[in-house]
């Protein structure tokens, strides 16, 4: 079938990963329906050429809309969703209260959980389509001082598993990318979650907090091994096209030495390491 026959739902687009895929996409002859949380991101995209609309994870109403208007677009027909959308929410985990962990879980796990039973149901009826969760590798490894967000992950990971079983034999299949540090608007969204439910002063934590804020107020120093947008797009390219695509797509360097040393190391020694990497993140 021909590109242009093929319709994809993407979360989170507008900026980083999710514009960059959107926008590659649709030159690649794919009908791409980019959403994003705010108006004025919804009408930059359209000036851009993609067909967008107004999607807000933390909203049911907002999911069904954007659900409903696709498929009425299509006809009833939908070939992909590329699961995107989300924030990190930084923190020690006796710092996060639960409004913290409460939001983070509505936007990066609750709201991907329903806008993919929404879909669902039309994929099943034409008997195929693609499931492609952005990931991280925070879904398999923890650091420090991102409990929130290990937590969405995880659990997405686990979800994301369960469902690609449950899909068997339907011709729809789920796929997990893993990235590692991508350049993007994460950190400076980072930071704005950081200053709305941390309380620095009195934490235990304060002096590595006051570290930590100085890297993610600064947009000058990337992460080590940090790569672009176009590596998270080779991998959702391979696993709309490919005719098995893989259960998990793991992008960056760091991704692949973490999954090989989770797999070699025990758990007190793999801390040990983690516990290395944070500590020296935060100089």
């Amino acid at each position: 079938m021909e590109r242009r026959e093929l319709s994809i739902l993407i979360t989170g687009c507008s900026s980083g990963i999710g514009e960059h895929v959107a926008l590659a996409l649709h030159e690649r002859g794919y009908r791409v329906f980019a959403t994003a949380r705010r108006s004025e991101a919804v009408a930059r995209l359209k000036s851009r050429g993609l067909e967008a609309l107004q999607l807000d994870l933390d909203n049911s109403s907002s999911i069904q809309s954007a659900v409903q208007e696709v498929l009425s677009r299509t006809g009833g027909s939908l070939y992909a969703l590329f699961n995107n959308g989300g924030y990190g929410q930084p923190g020690a985990v006796e710092d996060l209260s639960r409004a913290a962990l409460r939001a983070q879980l509505e936007t990066n796990l609750l709201g991907w959980l329903e806008l993919t039973n929404a879909v669902l149901p039309a994929m099943r009826r034409q008997g195929r389509g693609r499931i492609i969760q952005n990931s991280s590798v925070l879904g398999f490894v923890g650091l420090r001082l991102r409990g929130a967000y290990v937590s969405s992950k995880f659990a997405l990971e686990g979800l994301s598993d369960v469902l690609r079983q449950e899909l068997h034999g339907s011709g729809i299949h789920v796929s997990l990318i893993e990235p590692g540090p991508i350049r993007s608007h994460f950190r400076a969204n980072a930071f704005l979650a950081y200053r709305r439910f941390i309380r620095p002063k009195a934490s235990h934590w304060r002096e590595t907090y006051a570290r930590a804020e100085r890297r993610l107020a600064s947009h000058e120093r990337e992460a080590p091994f940090t790569l672009g947008p176009e590596a998270v797009l080779k991998a959702v390219v391979h696993a709309l096209e490919a005719r098995w695509p893989r259960a998990r797509y793991r992008v960056t360097l760091p991704t692949h030495l973490f999954a090989i040393l989770k797999w070699l190391l025990p758990t007190r020694a793999l801390d040990t390491v983690l516990r290395a990497v944070s500590r020296g993140e935060n100089r």
